[in-house]
């Protein structure tokens, strides 16, 4: 089982970074993907980036870094806690999320045909059962698997 999710989220990966290429991201590197596809939008502490893509902090820091410097994430201060910075996608950055989401919903559709819906719907509905059962709020939090 672990094979088949390796191999498939390399072929996942591997779609988005052809995409990215493809509408003038190259500049983006696979293990960009790991935080572009956990910042969402509305701002998130280092701690928390790095908990939710499973990174140590200094590599998420490094990666955020390197977005940072490409003009796809920028640092704002977090109004609750003027220490503290929050990571946004910049303008940049955004337009690269909502491309990387057509291509999220175009992979979605076509692999979807491939077992036929239902089947897919189920099968990612079971992947998220198994992952809310064996959560552990407490590992996340320290960004391990």
């Amino acid at each position: 089982m672990g094979q088949l999710l390796v191999r498939l989220l390399a072929e996942f990966r591997r779609e988005l970074l052809a995409e990215a290429e493809s509408h003038g991201y190259a500049d983006i590197r696979l293990a960009h993907l790991q935080i572009a596809g956990n910042v969402g939008t509305k701002g998130i502490r280092l701690t928390a980036l790095a908990a939710r893509a499973q990174l140590s902090l200094a590599a998420t820091s490094e990666l955020v870094n390197e977005l940072q410097d490409l003009g796809y994430l920028e640092r704002r201060p977090d109004p609750t806690d003027a220490r503290a910075k929050l990571i946004f996608p910049s303008s940049r950055g955004l337009q690269m999320l909502r491309e990387a989401s057509a291509k999220v919903r175009e992979l979605e559709q076509l692999w979807g045909s491939y077992a036929g819906g239902e089947r897919f719907e189920a099968a990612l509905q079971t992947l998220q059962d198994v992952l809310d059962a064996t959560g552990k709020p407490e590992r996340q939090d320290r960004g391990q698997a």
